[in-house]
């Protein structure tokens, strides 16, 4: 669990965020979740960097913030993001975003420029590949599949919800306390009758808007920040291709995106939610945090992902 937990005001209502690492010193990171997460997504993450101030929000519609109703959207977020670091008192932060977070993270970085030092995009942020012509309605469900069902299902406790996890590909035969925490605090409602946090309504909202909305467009056209993408090596179900299977046409259709890196041994989940993906995300926000001073992907910094 964060060592602290603040309730900060945004459009209709109030955000939970999550905070590790209070009295660190330096720059804080501001770190975004993907479409079903949570600030729990960020566990991993925070235990391999100790020496870091941490703000992780549960976005709107989902975790604690799951009764905070829309606009939704990756502009409304973004703002509620700004909103997050005034709340802080942070001027500017390195921004890390997974998956859906990290199309939030990009438009933030678009919207709010001076707010941003740098951003990582951790398998997500850029457009996927979509089969041609597919409305955006169904693109949500190709993309998430057995996720996105997910969110209507029904569990009698806590025990089902995480044996329901532990037959995915990305979790079958792990046995960690933080998938405990991570998958229990996603749970709303009362037994026999829980219920994922975030519902199927909000996904759809923000998956249509991330896929089709011209927000993320203009936000990678101009790219105002230094910016990297992490990609996993398989999918959300353990598979290939993954999201991202050409990283040199990324960087040929994506040219203000600082570096394309893949990150060996992951899928889209274990990139964050393991301790092999947190290093390598903590390795690579070290390293362009210290491209303030040097150049991005600077070997002084650490370890690096892995290109492909």
């Amino acid at each position: 669990m964060t060592d602290r937990a603040h309730a900060v005001a945004v459009a209709g209502g109030s955000l939970h965020v999550g905070e590790w690492h209070p009295d660190a010193e330096g720059a804080p990171w501001l770190l975004v979740h993907g479409v079903t997460a949570s600030h729990l997504a960020w566990s991993w993450v925070a235990r391999e960097a100790p020496d870091v101030r941490l703000l992780a929000p549960d976005l709107r519609g989902r975790g604690r913030s799951a009764d905070l109703s829309g606009p939704f959207g990756m502009a409304a977020h973004a703002d509620d993001l700004a909103a997050v670091l005034d709340a802080a008192g942070v001027e500017r932060a390195l921004i890390v975003g997974h998956s859906m977070g990290a199309f939030v993270s990009a438009v933030f970085a678009d919207r709010h420029p001076d707010r941003a030092a740098a951003v990582v995009l951790v398998d997500g942020g850029l457009p996927l590949d979509l089969p041609p012509g597919m409305p955006p309605i169904e693109a949500v469900r190709h993309v998430l599949g057995p996720t996105a069902a997910r969110l209507e299902m029904r569990f009698p406790d806590a025990a089902a919800y995480r044996d329901f996890w532990r037959a995915h590909p990305a979790f079958v035969g792990r046995e960690d306390p933080l998938l405990d925490d991570y998958f229990a605090y996603d749970l709303a409602g009362s037994e026999p009758e829980l219920r994922p946090a975030t519902t199927l309504a909000t996904v759809e909202a923000d998956s249509i808007d991330q896929n089709a909305g011209a927000d993320i467009g203009r936000a990678l056209d101009r790219m105002p920040r230094p910016t990297v993408l992490l990609a996993a090596e398989r999918g959300l179900r353990g598979e290939v291709p993954p999201l991202y299977p050409d990283l040199a046409r990324v960087r040929g259709e994506v040219p203000r995106l600082a570096d394309a890196q893949r990150v060996v041994g992951t899928d889209h989940y274990s990139i964050v939610m393991s301790v092999e993906g947190a290093r390598e995300v903590v390795a690579s926000a070290r390293a362009l945090a210290a491209g303030a001073t040097g150049s991005v992907g600077d070997s002084s910094s650490g370890p690096q992902p892995t290109r492909g």
